[in-house]
């Protein structure tokens, strides 16, 4: 069965949905005021592994995917760069789905945005001050009452009496307690703002989380999901918000993702040490960007780094060096009773294992270079299509082989300007062909200095040979 480790009970638990058959998950999405750095794509990647695998075990699967496409830092780069927020956030949003596209992450089921979903938002917080949870203070700004939530602070293990301690109200709040945060923001000169029945404003960051979940998926979830960074204080008032607007019990399991790290540090844009998307692709194939994500289980921190980079581009060389010169043939049926397949499985059924899923498609592609080695023609094609099958539920192990290790995989990212990635090697696929026909002449001449002369010459230049029975293939290295 599959064990899904709950941040809030902290522990590993059998995943039971609440109706049979179906799954229900939210993930908090992007902030959309930049480009994506290598933190986000960790939440995309990693969630979209989640999804794609509850799906592989028969789960009808209901994924939702916010946008904030309203707050401060939204506003602030709005007026930097002189655009409306619709012209900012929709840049963003745009740039966003095409660094998602290229990381191979499917489309969420839903995406809503803040700003559509504003008539949700003031229902709940309407909801909240009917019920008691919630005031509306003289300033025009809505406040929830943390006080009157029992179990707040249950997420996170933190208690109000230690995060009350050297807490202060700011300068232009009007809340009871330090504790409280804010539902709705009375409208500023100049800021965007919607129609309430507490005056004209913009909604807060917590609220709207809890809107779209609810509206999109009901008031009862299976999963819900993000960074570890929003365990407190979105996701603790996410609970509070949901559970005493709703009567019922918010979420099942929770589930967080470790940080991306670079130098032992949070990867983050207020640190200034982050790498966008964009900014990677440029070095890497996306591909080995999201084996990368892969190959760290995913509630363990990252480590951002060239060296780690490589090793993945690496491994993946291995595989698809395995997978070379067998023909994809459809899709494998996959047999249950298969070593590897019940490897696999045990492997995702523990909490996502990825790393551990992943050292068995290692041991599946040496048996199918094994066979491949022995003339088993019918056993290799088989372990190759296993091995793209069962890729295919991490998203990787997809691309033609052949295009992969030659460095033109599909996929592969493109400038800001739209140019095509600098290739290192300086040696066009023209020039490539040209020197292998020599080498091909210098051996068929029994010319063994020229055609060393000629595999140095390329090595040097980033580019392996490889002799088999049907001939020289090359690779980038």
């Amino acid at each position: 069965m599959l064990q899904i480790y709950n941040s809030l009970t902290r522990r590993k638990e059998p995943f039971r949905p609440i109706e049979a058959g179906r799954a229900r998950m939210y993930v908090c999405g992007m902030t959309v005021y930049d480009y994506c750095h290598v933190g986000h794509a960790r939440v995309m990647v990693v969630f979209d592994v989640v999804a794609r695998y509850l799906r592989d075990r028969g789960y009808d699967l209901t994924y939702v995917r916010n946008i904030t496409d309203i707050d401060d830092k939204i506003i602030r780069r709005a007026a930097e760069r002189g655009e409306t927020i619709e012209q900012l956030t929709d840049f963003f949003i745009r740039a966003m789905h095409e660094d998602a596209a290229a990381l191979g992450v499917r489309p969420p089921d839903h995406e809503p945005r803040a700003t559509t979903s504003i008539d949700e938002i003031v229902a709940m917080i309407g909801a909240l001050i009917d019920k008691g949870y919630a005031y509306a203070a003289d300033n025009g700004d809505v406040y929830y009452d943390v006080s009157r939530f029992d179990g707040y602070g249950r997420l996170s293990g933190k208690k109000l009496e230690d995060l009350r301690a050297g807490e202060r109200v700011a300068i232009g709040e009007a809340k009871d307690d330090p504790l409280d945060f804010v539902l709705w923001k009375a409208a500023k000169p100049g800021e965007p703002q919607w129609d309430s029945p507490w005056g004209p404003g913009r909604p807060g960051w917590h609220i709207e989380c809890s809107a779209m979940s609810t509206h999109c998926l009901g008031d009862h979830i299976d999963i819900h999901g993000g960074g570890m960074d929003l365990m407190f204080p979105h996701h603790e008032n996410e609970i509070a918000q949901s559970e005493a607007a709703t009567g019922h019990r918010f979420v099942n399991v929770w589930m967080h993702n470790g940080f991306v790290q670079v130098n032992e540090e949070k990867m983050s844009k207020s640190l200034g040490n982050f790498f966008t998307v964009r900014e990677v692709l440029k070095r890497y194939a996306p591909e080995v960007v999201r084996f990368f994500i892969l190959s760290s289980y995913y509630r363990s921190p990252l480590n951002y780094s060239d060296e780690n980079l490589n090793g993945a581009k690496a491994a993946l060389e291995r595989f698809y060096t395995a997978l070379r010169g067998i023909a994809v043939s459809g899709a494998a049926v996959v047999d249950e009773a298969d070593e590897y397949v019940q490897r696999f499985r045990a492997a995702m059924d523990d909490d996502f294992n990825t790393p551990e899923a992943i050292a068995a498609l290692f041991d599946l592609a040496r048996d199918l270079n094994r066979a491949k080695a022995e003339g088993r023609e019918d056993e290799a094609a088989r372990l190759a299509a296993l091995l793209r099958r069962l890729g295919g539920v991490l998203g990787v192990l997809q691309d033609d082989a052949d295009l992969f290790l030659q460095g033109k995989g599909a996929g592969v990212s493109s400038t800001e300007d739209g140019g095509a990635i600098e290739d290192s090697a300086g040696l066009s696929e023209e020039g490539i062909a040209a020197l292998i026909a020599r080498r091909i002449a210098a051996r068929k001449a029994r010319d063994w200095i020229e055609s060393d002369r000629i595999r140095d010459e390329l090595d040097r230049q980033g580019i392996a040979l490889e002799d088999g029975p049907q001939g020289t293939t090359w690779r980038r290295k």
